[in-house]
């Protein structure tokens, strides 16, 4: 049985749709900025079609990307990075909790209310459920870590340091961009939902560029947009 195309009833071209995404999720945009790029490229679309298309195709296209890496990529279980950011949403502090693989993939997004140990415990069993359970894992001297660690039965798999875990440190970076681009957030459920769309976008075009020579570099990023292109492909 062949899957239901997305874009049946759109009369913009699923390219289009395609590239708008990726412009407004991997980069710090606005969607006005978005719809004056496409705009330059003679595509009359507005802002709020980009909205639209985000909401609807974004957490569709995250789902693929996620499906097709986890099945064609080697395990992350060798060592996680976790941390956790503050993020305002109308005003109120909350937490966004992020586990980090060894290479920089963004494994899972949590965000909670609290950074006691129960937030902590609900995080790490949603990563381990996943992803499984890693050899080693890194955090900081949060004593939540500690205490859920040491509940699920893990608590010898604990490193801490003062420069051990800035894999997560610099993984926020490139979230925080995007934050300051959006204005912040206004509920936790968009904060939930755009943390996991641009972990799965990110994981597609993160090559480490400052790791590998020109052209490897070139031909990674030629790969992940010919697989971009393919997305939800009837």
């Amino acid at each position: 049985m062949t899957k239901p195309d997305p874009f049946k009833y759109f009369t913009t071209s699923r390219e289009i749709i395609r590239l708008a995404v990726m412009l407004y999720v991997r980069f710090p945009l606005s969607l006005r900025n978005v719809e004056d790029l496409l705009h330059e490229r003679v595509i009359d679309v507005s802002h709020e079609a980009i909205r639209y298309w985000w909401h609807r195709f974004g957490p569709m296209f995250a789902s693929e990307i996620r499906k097709r890496r986890i099945s064609g990529m080697k395990s992350s279980n060798w060592c996680w990075h976790l941390d956790e950011m503050f993020v305002k949403i109308n005003g109120e502090r909350h937490y966004l909790w992020r586990a980090v693989d060894h290479e920089g993939e963004v494994l899972e997004s949590f965000v909670t209310k609290t950074r006691d140990k129960k937030a902590a415990l609900k995080f790490l069993r949603k990563a381990m459920r996943k992803h499984g359970r890693p050899d080693v894992i890194v955090t900081d001297r949060l004593r939540s870590y500690g205490a859920a660690l040491k509940e699920i039965g893990n608590a010898d798999r604990q490193e801490t340091g003062r420069w051990l875990n800035n894999r997560a440190e610099n993984s926020h970076l490139p979230f925080r961009r995007r934050e300051r681009a959006m204005l912040r957030f206004r509920r936790m459920r968009s904060l939930q939902k755009f943390a996991a769309v641009h972990a799965s976008i990110y994981n597609l075009f993160n090559s480490e560029r400052s790791l590998s020579s020109r052209s490897h570099f070139k031909s990674n990023r030629a790969a992940a947009l010919t697989e971009w292109r393919g997305l939800c492909t009837a």
